[in-house]
């Protein structure tokens, strides 16, 4: 409780000291609140809905990744358990590479 009472204070604290220094409301303007850097007004709604084609490109993309971060420490360990440690790696990269072959079947390779 203590918490939230020095939570809202600090805010009513910076909500009093920006009024007190700007001597003014600081709502802004429609010339100020425009957008900027990166064109005009927008044509479609922002819920409009869109296809996100990069999906499996992301997806192959965490494949390769997961196999590298795993392919290092594994390295180490291989030293110290053999032929157990190889069976692990082969059954990840089994896995791994069925998300490959999804993304090689929904055509990602293929740049347009």
């Amino acid at each position: 409780m203590t918490l939230v009472a020095v939570c809202v204070g600090a805010v009513g604290l910076a909500l009093a000291l920006s009024f007190a220094l700007t001597g003014r409301d600081s709502r802004s303007t429609w010339p100020q609140a425009a957008p900027y850097l990166g064109g005009g007004e927008a044509q479609t709604h922002a819920w409009q809905r869109f296809h996100f084609r990069a999906y499996t490109m992301t997806l192959v993309f965490i494949a390769f990744e997961m196999e590298m971060m795993f392919m290092y420490p594994w390295a180490v360990v291989f030293v110290h358990e053999g032929l157990k440690a190889m069976a692990e790696m082969g059954m990840f990269l089994a896995i791994l590479s069925i998300g490959i072959l999804y993304g090689w079947r929904e055509g990602v390779f293929r740049w347009q």
